[in-house]
């Protein structure tokens, strides 16, 4: 455990209070500013558990307003920090108003320094048990979706709309190139709304030819045409009160376009040689990876069914997008390789694994799980090399492990950033890295900026 001592800090402008303070909490080390901007410079550069604003404030000392704007900014910068506010002796009605916006408590003027002591452990503990809850939820989080396994933020977005989206009757749009799992979200659609316990019925467009899509979609009575000889309900009938996925349905001809667009305006079909309407209560779900909105330019697509479709649109990353995951997910292919082989298969070289990180894979987790496969089939060892891929080694040396090296990257990056925001000057440069412009002028000696 560490003994050094927990920062606080105290936004007021009374020096004799500031004085008191100081000598009431010297078991914390008492941070001080005077006004809003000192505060917020000593905010972003300390990041102190525990806030204690007086509420009056220069340029308005009798009154509240800038007080309840520090709170505001304080808490907009740093929403978990636990702020305590000053109010005077008659002043309830601000204090109230304060904790409305999200102060944590509030005492008046003049202080008892028990009471505030407590007060102060008593935030100070909430805050850590908040920290903590915060750090075993990350660590506990597993993917949110069956079937998806992944470390990646833009991914986990992803799971996170799907998980938003599914308990309501919205048609949902997938896009996203061939083999970033489309199919899969499709089914976590399903399987977690309400429809779970009712069909999942899945039917490609680009896989079934243009004579034959009508009648699989929407079925056919006896006698519709010649070798109908009985009658046959199609995909969207079958999966009534289910899912329906049409998969590919950038690849749907233009005239079932229509066909489709009015059965997801009315609810509707009617079979191939029938006269009748049927009602259909279903989810669709689609999924393509063409782009819609150039099919639309260019009149193969038509845009009032575009928007039918896309009430949810999902954008799905590829896989060269997802930081991690191609390592992730090919421990976990092999794994899967190694019980379904009965092989003693425990892991990837170095090589292999820089050459994983590497590659580019246009055929997304399609290709990373069909590679895997073969490699798992021919390799002689316990342990996958790049030559077992059949990957080349990265051209570039990959991103390093020390932790030092990437302190010094992301420093860099910030310091760049900071600065071109600023104008290049250091001093609002140092305000919005939380840091002293000296602090600031030795980052810039020590990446070499001038």
């Amino acid at each position: 455990m560490s003994d050094a001592k927990q920062k606080i800090l105290l936004v007021e402008d009374d020096p004799g209070l500031q004085k008191q303070l100081k000598w009431s909490l010297a078991d914390y080390e008492l941070l001080i500013a005077a006004n809003r901007d000192d505060a917020i410079v000593q905010l972003r550069r300390h990041e102190p558990c525990v806030v204690l604003l007086d509420l009056g404030l220069p340029p308005d000392p009798d009154g509240a307003t800038e007080g309840l704007a520090t709170l505001q900014q304080i808490l907009s910068l740093a929403p978990a920090t636990k702020v305590i506010v000053v109010t005077g002796n008659l002043d309830r009605a601000n204090a109230v108003k304060a904790i409305h916006l999200g102060a944590y408590d509030f005492f008046q003027k003049p202080f008892d320094p028990d009471v505030l002591a407590l007060m102060i452990a008593r935030a100070l503990h909430v805050h850590a048990l908040e920290l903590e809850n915060r750090q075993l939820a990350a660590r506990q989080q597993q993917s949110p979706l069956s079937g998806v396994i992944t470390n990646s933020e833009a991914m986990l977005k992803v799971c996170r709309t799907v998980e938003k989206v599914a308990p309501v009757n919205a048609t949902v749009l997938l896009l996203g190139e061939s083999g970033t799992g489309k199919e899969v979200l499709a089914r976590a659609v399903h399987e977690l709304s309400p429809r779970t316990s009712k069909r999942f019925v899945a039917i490609n467009c680009a896989a079934i030819p243009d004579t034959l899509l009508e009648s699989e979609l929407f079925g056919y009575e006896k006698g519709a045409f010649t070798g109908a000889t009985k009658q046959t309900i199609g995909r969207i009938e079958y999966a009534n009160e289910g899912t329906l996925l049409l998969d590919e349905i950038g690849d749907l001809p233009m005239p079932l376009q229509a066909k489709l667009l009015r059965f997801l305006q009315e609810r509707v079909i009617e079979r191939l040689g029938g006269r009748g309407e049927i009602p259909v209560d279903v989810r669709v779900v689609c999924a393509t990876h063409r782009d819609l909105g150039e099919m639309i330019r260019n009149g193969s697509f038509r845009e009032d069914l575009y928007y039918r479709l896309s009430e949810i649109a999902i954008v799905l990353p590829p896989l060269r997008q997802r930081t991690g995951d191609a390592v992730l997910l090919a421990r976990n292919f092999l794994e899967l390789q190694a019980r379904e082989l009965g092989r003693n298969l425990k892991g990837f070289t170095t090589d292999a694994l820089d050459a994983l990180e590497a590659h580019a894979w246009p055929g997304n987790v399609r290709e990373l799980e069909n590679l895997i496969k073969r490699a798992a089939i021919m390799a002689d060892g316990s342990l996958l090399t790049a030559a077992d891929l059949g990957l080349a080694p990265p051209h570039t040396e990959p991103p390093p492990f020390n932790l030092r090296l990437v302190r010094e990257d992301a420093e860099r990056a910030a310091v760049r950033r900071a600065l071109a925001h600023s104008d290049n000057n250091v001093a609002q440069a140092a305000e919005l890295l939380g840091v002293s412009r000296p602090t600031l002028y030795d980052l810039m000696t020590k990446i070499g900026l001038k």
